[in-house]
């Protein structure tokens, strides 16, 4: 399994305008009560006191929405009122410097350049951007997975339809035996016709991660481009684009990076941005300008201010310690049921191939049921995912969830598994 570099992330873009955000030195200031400087569950527990939860479930399904954080929401309302207050003046004036400084900001938070990088309003849109505006040729060949996410395999069959292009899909394994049988899989569908490999980073239903950069090597070495599917990456795992060496990625920023829903990103090498068409046209008329692909008209501009302030928020926990706290609370729980009978677990044991998601599903049970019975009986709150080699239901977790609550959910699958 390829290792991932943990980048140091450090120092913000000069912004332009006094609606926008903290530095992450003034959150703790900014706080009633300050959080622990050391590791450990107190500085957790801070972080839990952040989130205005809901106390009739125990709620496992952050990957969907991750819900935003009470410091990130004050900011985004305090946005709204005063885009609302400068009006069409704010529009006119600053709008697009702002998103322009925060698109900045989140290029060098994913280690690439901003002149390769946009905001988009999610992961769909961003890769079916690519997908629909690659020139597509009758016969070219288009690659992905069974596992990925429906909008864009739909896209791509929709290609199909009106280019003539041909759609190769593979089956991912849910326990790979080694990074080389991945690599082999996609590289088995490659041919002289085909132009564009997409990839899941992280698998949405198992949580698996895929090597991407090994995967991006082998089809650049045949010719083929590679688009990847980040959207449960970004503010997850520590994401360096550069070092993954692909051409296209996407990620969704409300999941978690915890921003308001409406914002996503996508980043395209810079060497291919002439040839992709815009979703919508722009008034920019230099193809290399990658600012021409995330026109959408007017929109909600102050939940692009509010990535500025999402991001200040994961940088006050840490990337690298967020990224660990996360892989530890999936293992707490899913190490306690994987050798429990009945019991299956979707994602790969090597904890190197996950981080914050995993799926668990119950022998003889479908998971539509499992997940009623988890949230009638069990006040738990979770997804049912069944189709292709996945049956069971994805659980996320996020920073604010405590070992107590995985505690009951690991009990509910031990007692579910008992009446099978």
């Amino acid at each position: 399994m390829e290792k991932r570099q943990f980048l140091k992330h450090i120092g913000h873009v000069a912004l332009a305008t006094p609606f926008l955000g903290l530095s992450s030195e003034t959150w703790a200031q900014d706080s009633e009560q300050p959080y622990p400087k050391l590791g450990g569950e107190d500085f957790w527990e801070r972080i839990r006191m952040d989130y205005d939860l809901k106390p009739d479930y125990i709620n496992l399904e952050n990957g969907y929405y991750n819900f935003v954080p009470t410091p990130i929401l004050n900011k985004y309302i305090k946005h709204i009122r005063d885009v609302n207050y400068e009006g069409s003046k704010y529009m006119r004036t600053v709008q697009w410097d702002n998103k322009n400084a925060c698109a900045a900001r989140l290029a060098k938070f994913l280690n690439c350049s901003d002149k390769e990088l946009v905001i988009t309003r999610n992961t769909t849109e961003s890769l079916d951007l690519i997908i629909g505006g690659y020139p597509w040729e009758k016969g070219d060949e288009a690659i992905f997975a069974k596992q990925d996410y429906g909008a864009m395999r739909i896209h791509f069959h929709q290609q199909e339809k009106r280019y003539g292009i041909v759609c190769k899909e593979v089956s991912l394994p849910n326990h790979p035996a080694s990074d080389e049988e991945l690599v082999s899989l996609y590289e088995s569908q490659i041919s002289s016709k085909t132009k564009l490999l997409m990839v899941c980073h992280m698998v949405n239903i198992t949580g698996q991660i895929l090597p991407i950069k090994k995967i991006c090597d082998m089809a650049h070495s045949h010719g083929v481009e590679v688009m990847v599917d980040g959207a449960h990456t970004v503010a997850h795992i520590d994401v360096d684009i550069k070092a993954l060496n692909c051409d296209y990625y996407g990620s969704s920023l409300h999941k978690w990076l915890s921003v308001p829903l409406g914002a996503g990103i996508l980043y395209v090498a810079e060497k291919h941005i002439p040839k992709i068409w815009p979703l919508f046209a722009e008034h920019e008329k230099d193809n290399t300008k990658i600012r021409r692909l995330n026109h959408t008209g007017t929109h909600p501009v102050h939940t692009d201010l509010t990535i500025n302030d999402a991001i200040d928020y994961v940088e006050m926990i840490g990337i690298e310690k967020k990224e660990e706290r996360l892989r530890y609370i999936q293992r707490y729980w899913s190490d306690q049921v994987r050798d429990v009978k009945n019991v299956v677990v979707n994602t790969p044991i090597d904890p190197s191939r996950s981080c914050g998601i995993a799926n668990v599903g119950i022998r003889g049970m479908k998971p539509h049921d499992m997940a009623k019975v988890l949230l009638d009986e069990f006040k738990v709150w979770t997804v049912a995912i069944d189709y292709e080699n996945v049956q069971g239901c994805r659980i996320t977790p996020n920073v604010y969830t405590n070992l107590a609550e995985l505690d009951s959910f690991v009990s509910a699958i031990k007692t579910l598994a008992s009446r099978v």
